[in-house]
């Protein structure tokens, strides 16, 4: 992100947040917020949920009205792995990836295993001017791999008597 990211000012003041990027603070706006923030890589149908146990009636719509506001402004990311809806979080303040359980269909922050900014500079950038690069990591999770293995080791053992 830029030298002028103010994400993390005020990391516990959504409204605070939402002033320094010139947004008009709301409760929906703020429930939003909280609700990305509870639970990194939510997805907006989750945001909903959140959003209605929090404040009460707030429509799909008004969600997604200040998902794509809080995207805009750079205080949340959104996120969109193959075959996923989309999901957002508010780690926005520096250069990481995702990975994605194949199984589970669960998602974890990564490093960026070069560091800053490197994974933005392609081998031939073609004449483009470069200011984003998304790397997906796609595997299985230890409770996926669990489960596999003992569905295996059952399935060998149902065949072996």
């Amino acid at each position: 992100m830029s030298a002028h990211d103010t994400s993390h000012q005020h990391p516990h003041d959504p409204a605070a947040l939402l002033r320094d990027h010139g947004v008009q603070v709301t409760a929906q706006r703020l429930a939003v917020m909280r609700a990305v923030s509870a639970q990194p890589h939510v997805s907006a149908d989750g945001v909903v949920e959140m959003a209605r146990a929090e404040i009460g009636a707030i429509s799909r719509q008004a969600v997604y009205d200040s998902l794509g506001v809080l995207v805009d402004k750079g205080l949340i990311r959104r996120i969109q792995p193959v075959g996923s809806p989309a999901r957002f979080e508010d780690r926005v303040g520096d250069n990481h990836h995702h990975l994605v359980c194949r199984g589970c269909g669960s998602v974890v922050d990564i490093d960026c295993a070069v560091g800053a900014m490197p994974c933005l500079t392609a081998a031939d950038d073609l004449g483009y001017e470069i200011d984003e690069a998304e790397v997906v990591y796609w595997g299985r999770c230890p409770e996926c791999r669990a489960l596999t293995t003992t569905t295996t080791t059952e399935s060998t053992l149902e065949r072996s008597h």
